[in-house]
């Protein structure tokens, strides 16, 4: 289902980037809007970029572009589509993988503590502080890091690219809500397990409590957890448009609000394909990891 899945997808980008409000000839030719533009140079560069071509035409001029790795180049500054998000991809990379780690760790701590002490003080308080994480808007949470640990605690670089530390306050904007939902999840996740006849059969053979929920109810609710975590990964790997603009980290994300502000859409299609495929790729990476996690699914596709 991938073939098919990516081309309706590709269909989808390139229309996205045809419909588009603003004419990209003439934001070329004329950026500030305070220039007469002659109809000549007009059509010239209109050929140049093959805006003159049918629409089906230029589809498919782009299409096979695409599969030959040729994104086609920025209209605003000549350059190679692909080279610059080769350029920019490895600091969406470090941001994503950061802000993963994050939300593994304490995403499935908080959720392990609140179904561990279900109902408790414990399980309360977390229940309390991950509405809270859900309920915060990301573009404020960065502009109170800085506040706090820029301006007030001078601890940290105000933006750009200064080692580890310049991942530290962006990470912690793209997993905070998640960290949330990833609690949440995780707690009703072991709470349904819990519930069902192996755990009572487990209990019944002297295990006790923290044993039977790590080793058999954790275990077995990691199916919902490793599809959300997946998801969620994609989803950051195709950029984290409000941290990586906030703390101007020149990733992917960044690269795709710059080219919607300068109605760039070539690079607007080269960003929604590229965000796909990281989708689609990541599905058949969680439906492979569901053969290693449940052994259920290992035995039916042996027997089927």
């Amino acid at each position: 289902m991938l073939v098919p899945v990516l081309f309706g997808i590709s269909v989808l980008a390139f229309m996205l980037g045809m419909a588009s409000p603003g004419d990209p000839v003439e934001a070329i030719l004329n950026p500030d809007g305070t220039q007469i533009i002659d109809q000549k140079e007009y059509d010239i560069v209109r050929e140049r970029l093959g805006l003159d071509d049918p629409v089906p035409v230029q589809y498919v001029k782009w299409l096979k572009n695409a599969l030959t790795g040729e994104l086609g180049r920025s209209f605003f500054t000549n350059k190679e589509i692909k080279e610059q998000m080769a350029y920019r991809l490895p600091y969406t990379i470090r941001l994503a993988c950061f802000g993963m780690a994050l939300t593994v760790v304490f995403g499935l701590l908080f959720g392990i503590l609140m179904a561990m002490r279900r109902d408790g003080p414990v399980d309360h308080a977390l229940r309390f502080l991950t509405t809270l994480m859900l309920s915060v808007p990301g573009f404020w949470l960065a502009i109170l890091l800085i506040l706090v640990f820029v301006e007030k605690l001078h601890l940290l670089p105000t933006s750009g690219l200064n080692g580890f530390s310049s991942y530290i306050m962006p990470g912690i904007t793209v997993a905070i809500s998640t960290i949330g939902v990833c609690a949440r999840l995780t707690r009703t996740s072991i709470l349904d397990e819990l519930g069902k006849q192996y755990v009572t059969v487990a209990s019944s053979k002297g295990l006790n409590a923290r044993k039977v929920t790590m080793r058999h109810a954790f275990r077995n609710s990691l199916i919902p957890i490793t599809t959300f975590l997946g998801n969620y990964f994609a989803g950051i790997l195709g950029g984290s448009t409000i941290a990586e603009v906030i703390f101007n980290i020149p990733g992917i994300g960044n690269y795709a609000i710059s080219a919607v502000k300068s109605r760039d859409y070539y690079v607007v299609q080269a960003y929604v394909l590229f965000t796909a495929l990281v989708y689609v790729v990541m599905t058949l990476v969680i439906d492979l990891l569901y053969l290693v996690i449940n052994p259920k699914i290992r035995a039916g596709e042996k027997i089927g």
